[in-house]
């Protein structure tokens, strides 16, 4: 099932969130606007915002606050994006310059900071302790996963769990919580609302896996960015991992030699490491038993197309070549 199919049931809710999201992307100042514009037109999937309406919808929630707090995640994400790209110094994302290429790296930081505040002051608007606590939290560990993997970068000594810990925090974390907003708005019991957290965290780290698998794999026009981005980075993810942990010493050594000293001068060397060493079937098998858990979380809601939605997004983020 493709992505625009899965979102057929929410179509119009997402139509009204990029409505809410125009509205309140508007500034007094033209930079900020032509920045983040860029960023938030740019073709990303929406994963997170439809995340909340699904989960919302799943709860048989008939208000219109889902699209004020998808809006919100979305924010939220974006502002990653913009700071992510100019600690990475990326120059693609999505198939497009990135912010920093286009704008520049004050400029991307800076809107990046307006598009935070900018959803702070919309969670406050909703008035809603339980809702700021979610994203407050979010934000946070989200900001404790990009100093992580900043840590992490060029270390070869960088194992499995300290890697999926970088995941949890960087990149699961805000789909946890983008079905949880859905689960509180919907008045879920405490039981049901952590059940859908636990499928957001699964599925945001069945997707990140992915991704990392789809560096090393995927085409570029797919993509939108070019292949070995996190190698030339120093970032050790589960693919490099499993190679130094298990593919021969000649695969092991050039792994970590690339790690250690970034670049792309040893892409094609490691590239062949990789595929040689089952790395890429392993990471995308940690990708299906991450997605698994997703779909066993929430086996507690009550039968829905929503629900069913829920299920089938574990499985385009696995099955996915982009």
């Amino acid at each position: 099932m493709t992505l625009d199919q899965l979102y057929a049931l929410i179509g119009p809710d997402m139509k009204a969130v990029d409505a809410v999201i125009r509205d309140r992307l508007y500034s007094e100042v033209v930079l900020v606007r032509q920045v983040a514009e860029y960023i938030i037109n740019s073709g990303g999937k929406r994963m997170r915002p439809a995340l909340v309406l699904l989960a919302a919808g799943a709860m048989g929630y008939r208000g219109l606050r889902h699209h004020e707090m998808a809006a919100v995640i979305e924010f939220i994400h974006t502002a990653t994006l913009l700071h992510d790209d100019v600690v990475d110094e990326s120059a693609l994302r999505r198939g497009r310059d990135t912010a920093n290429a286009m704008f520049g790296n004050a400029a991307s930081v800076l809107v990046g900071d307006f598009l935070y505040s900018r959803a702070f002051q919309m969670m406050v608007a909703v008035n809603d302790m339980r809702v700021m606590q979610v994203l407050s939290d979010a934000t946070n560990i989200i900001a404790e996963g990009e100093v992580l993997q900043l840590m992490n970068c060029h270390d070869a000594d960088v194992d499995e769990a300290r890697y999926m810990q970088v995941i949890h925090y960087k990149t699961a974390k805000l789909f946890e919580a983008a079905a949880q907003l859905g689960a509180i708005l919907g008045n879920a019991t405490p039981e049901v609302e952590q059940a859908l957290a636990a499928y957001g965290m699964h599925l945001g780290t069945a997707f990140q896996l992915v991704d990392d698998v789809l560096d090393y794999s995927g085409q570029e026009a797919d993509t939108g960015k070019h292949l070995g981005d996190d190698l030339a980075e120093g970032k050790p993810t589960l693919p490099l991992i499993y190679v130094m942990q298990h593919g021969t010493p000649e695969q092991s050594a050039c792994v970590r030699k690339a790690i250690e000293e970034g670049g792309r001068d040893d892409f094609p060397l490691v590239l062949d490491a990789i595929r040689n060493s089952g790395a890429l079937a392993h990471a995308r098998e940690r990708a299906k038993q991450e997605a698994e858990l997703a779909r066993t979380s929430i086996l507690c809601l009550g039968d829905s197309q929503f629900k069913k939605a829920l299920l089938e997004l574990t499985f385009f983020a696995v099955e996915r070549n982009h």
